[in-house]
């Protein structure tokens, strides 16, 4: 028997550790496969060297295999679509605002656009947001109802920042809710944990980077200086 060690992105629970044991062991010549979500590692006991296109052509396309002889995506292509989506809300606030560009007004429909398109993405798959969202947001960990009602909460912070109803218990509220997550996210990268990306629900599949951390931190700060 020989045994080989690969890194599988995308399993962001147990559920999916025992989804990617399963498919594992159902290739030929493999008898035993050990999937970690938490760390993204995958050891796999078998007769014969299991290839990487063998691993590939049987993992569904939410799991992705990054065993060191593949040569993986640079950060900068995994994180296309979160570019690509910042961009579109950066050239639409710009667009709405081009005749007369006030730096709170365009603040505020930048963050009512923000947390709307993001809210849309994790709606697609609210249930598998939740799964992704709870593995490092604390309060999602502590009560896994909190999940469930995430992205509604986007959705209605939203609506009152496009709406100009900005208050400062809403700034507050904004704060809290993105500084939980903030938190859960140090967590992840301090740690250097493979992980999913929940920001844009489970439908990318996007790795927890950096970029997520300033994302956040964005929008931090333009809602601790719509505060002051």
């Amino acid at each position: 028997m020989k045994t080989q060690t690969i890194h599988i992105a995308g399993m962001t629970c147990s559920g999916c550790e025992k989804s990617v044991k399963e498919i594992l062991e159902s290739l030929a010549g493999v008898s035993k496969a050990m999937p970690d979500h938490k760390t993204g590692k995958v050891e796999i006991v078998a007769n014969q060297h299991i290839t990487n296109i063998e691993i590939t052509e049987a993992l569904p396309k939410k799991y992705a295999l990054l065993d060191e002889s593949l040569q993986q995506p640079s950060k900068l292509k995994q994180l296309f679509p979160l570019f690509l989506i910042f961009g579109f809300i950066l050239l639409s606030t710009g667009v709405i605002h081009y005749d007369s560009l006030n730096p709170n007004a365009m603040m505020r429909d930048f963050m009512g656009l923000f947390f709307m398109v993001f809210s849309f993405f994790k709606l697609l798959d609210l249930q598998g947001f939740q799964r992704s969202f709870k593995q490092y947001d604390p309060l999602a960990a502590a009560l896994p109802f909190y999940g469930w009602v995430y992205p509604f909460l986007e959705l209605g912070l939203g609506l009152c920042y496009i709406r100009n109803i900005v208050s400062n218990g809403i700034l507050i509220a904004t704060i809290l809710l993105l500084g939980m997550t903030t938190i859960g996210v140090i967590r992840v990268l301090v740690q250097k944990k493979q992980m999913q990306c929940a920001c844009l629900g489970s439908v990318l599949n996007l790795p927890m980077t950096e970029a997520t951390f300033i994302e956040n931190a964005i929008m931090l700060v333009m809602a601790g200086s719509l505060l002051g």
